[in-house]
């Protein structure tokens, strides 16, 4: 906690502008890496030198503001590639900039463009586009600015990569019937004789991860033994050897020799990288703190023979961006974490709990009765403000196909500096746990999962009498947002206020705005369509049930957000006003609910001012709502 002499405002502010460095990555020849970085207050691309520890601000506003897209180097290491778009609306094009600083569209498409790939050829890019529609591939050539389109699926094609001598690509995409179901294709580089590698069961999921150096093997994730596993299939042979099984891995690259991968391994809430033997089929994780660690992506993570690039964080301390190396396990701090007034100490830990669910909490419920479903272990985390009674903010994350771990959240953080006790459940539905506690969320959005959640918050208030049963609020964003409303109508006993933001509120009308690859892998994939499943398309819709609403609810969405789309809000806004409740006129004005729609915003942003008033709003709505009244304990 912050000394309690210190403004509030002074400490959000400060909060909200520690420098942040993301989407690390590094070039082909490992001597320098490229990132995002902040710590100008806007968002900024940086290079370093790995040899030397400096880095240079090669761009000065070019970049975007949100620091939502990852970058991506040039063959020859001389540029770096970019997304940018509209204010945060995620309708990307691709851009370069060089040393200099000088900046150039290289693919600009109508819709959500994505560069998938770089070839080593130094002329071929791989994209993903909506375009035509749908998230396809298509080739763009450099020299000739000519671009091909590769697949031409009715579903998302995702996830395209590039063979080292260009003749062929690979991605994932599902032809099947069946909406679980995730393939693994490879195809020549035009697109043509694409072939389903069927490495999995159908309704299981399977992607492709990295090319190995010689071009002959395929670094593959699925899920068909519940649990995701790593898998090296070999063209010559047609076969794939499997590794894990254990533990939920994801892979993640091969090492230059080709006879190691990487793999992230979660253990309950923690995130640990594993390197692999492919020969042996030997595993051991690297010897870092308990907490979560990430690489960049596919390949460009590598520094060298041995030496790897990663970022580690825990629930207290900031992500540093480290190099480390597999032959001695000695890491090099090649980018501090910056923590400004602050220190480590001063953050709240995460305590990971258990407790059992049938997904049927004890709270009445207000809106979809529910008969038991299967009793099921829910992990949680819980951040303890210090605040003596405390109030209490269940966070419910977003996805639905997320986790909350044990990585520094700047969001918790902040509530907890507020004086607010946070807690953090990985509802059914969450990853981490394997394929088959992902599928109970399938065709049931709305139902146990929101279940989960609820119980979780009445387990910690049960079990922690430091903890306010009367100033109990739900805050989430994206599916959090949705879960937040859902919340606030099914279980109104529960909660005394709450916040949505960017959430979902009517799911046909989701259905019909949001942009085609949201449509097919996140609707279709857990609840199929308005028109196969329309009673729980309606049934689940928060907007159905405003009148259920009882505690003060404050809405907050972006207005570019083509995610989930403003109207979401709008929508569930003029139900509660149709429905009699009373807004109010003003922000920080009693009444019934709040709202404001977050301008030059989309889908949530990491925007140094945008966070700022994203947590001076947030600030302000708690206080009033709920408040802090810390108790100082007598000697």
């Amino acid at each position: 906690m912050s000394d309690p002499d210190t403004d509030p405002g002074d400490v959000l502010e400060e909060l909200a502008s520690l420098p942040t460095l993301a989407h690390p990555t590094a070039s082909p020849d490992g001597s320098e890496v490229a990132f995002y970085y902040d710590a100008s207050g806007r968002n900024e691309l940086h290079v370093l030198d790995v040899e030397t520890g400096e880095h240079t601000q090669w761009s000065d506003g070019e970049v975007p503001r949100n620091a939502r897209w990852f970058v991506e180097w040039d063959a020859d290491g001389d540029r770096v590639f970019f997304h940018l778009d509209d204010d945060g609306d995620e309708q990307n094009d691709v851009y370069a900039i060089d040393r200099d600083g000088s900046v150039e569209p290289v693919v600009e498409f109508r819709g959500q463009t994505v560069l998938a790939d770089v070839g080593e050829d130094g002329q071929t890019l791989l994209v993903g586009s909506t375009r035509d529609g749908q998230m396809n591939l298509y080739s763009h050539d450099l020299e000739s600015g000519e671009t091909t389109k590769l697949t031409d699926y009715d579903r998302a094609a995702r996830g395209g990569l590039l063979s080292p001598d260009g003749e062929r690509v690979a991605y994932a995409t599902n032809e099947s019937d069946d909406f679980d179901n995730l393939d693994v294709y490879v195809a020549n580089a035009d697109g043509s004789d694409a072939r389903n590698l069927e490495l999995g069961e159908t309704g299981a999921e399977a992607t492709p991860v990295d090319w190995g150096p010689d071009g002959e093997r395929l670094l593959v994730s699925d899920n068909s033994a519940d649990l995701t596993r790593s898998g090296v299939y070999d063209r010559r042979t047609d076969e794939v050897t499997w590794f894990g099984g254990d533990s939920e891995e994801q892979p993640a690259f091969f090492m230059p020799d080709g006879q190691r991968f990487l793999a992230v391994r979660t253990r309950e809430a923690a995130k640990m990288p594993v390197v692999y033997d492919v020969g042996s089929g030997e595993s051991r994780e690297l010897e870092l703190p308990e907490g979560v660690a990430g690489f960049g992506l596919a390949g460009d993570a590598v520094l060298g023979d041995d030496r790897i690039l990663l970022t580690h964080t825990t629930p207290t301390r900031r992500p540093d961006l480290l190099a480390y190396d597999l032959s001695t396990d000695e890491t090099e701090t090649l980018v501090e974490a910056e923590y400004g007034p602050f220190s480590p100490e001063e953050f709240a830990d995460a305590e990971y709990r258990t407790f059992a669910s049938d997904g049927v909490p004890e709270t009445p419920q207000a809106a979809v009765e529910h008969d038991p479903y299967d009793t099921l272990e829910i992990g949680a985390l819980l951040y303890d403000s210090g605040e003596r009674p405390s109030p209490l903010v269940v966070n419910p994350h977003g996805g639905p196909r997320g986790m909350d771990d044990k990585a520094f959240d700047l969001y918790t953080q902040f509530l907890v500096q507020q004086g607010y006790s946070v807690l953090q459940v990985n509802y059914r539905g969450s990853t981490g746990r394997g394929r088959s506690f992902v599928r109970e969320l399938y065709d049931d959005w709305g139902g146990a999962e929101q279940g989960d959640v609820a119980t979780g918050a009445e387990s910690v208030l049960d079990e922690y009498d430091w903890l306010d049963a009367d100033r109990v609020a739900v805050f989430g964003g994206s599916y959090g947002g949705y879960s937040a409303y859902w919340q606030l109508v099914q279980y109104p006993q529960l909660y005394d206020a709450g916040v949505a933001w960017i959430g979902l509120t009517d799911l046909e009308e989701m259905y019909e705005t949001t942009m085609p690859h949201y449509r097919t892998e996140l609707l279709e994939k857990n609840i199929g369509t308005p028109e196969s499943n329309p009673d729980l398309y309606r049934e689940r819709s928060p907007i159905q049930y405003v009148e259920n609403l009882s505690a003060p609810l404050f809405m907050l969405h972006g207005v570019n957000d083509r995610r989930v789309p403003v109207s979401q809000a709008r929508l569930f806004r003029d139900a509660l006003a149709e429905a009699g409740y009373t807004a109010a006129a003003e922000a920080g004005e009693a009444g019934d609910y709040e709202y404001t729609e977050l301008g030059e915003e989309g889908h949530a942003s990491s925007d140094i001012d945008q966070k700022i008033r994203l947590f001076r709003l947030l600030a302000d709505f708690l206080d009033r709502r709920l408040g802090t009244e810390p108790v100082v304990a007598e000697d």
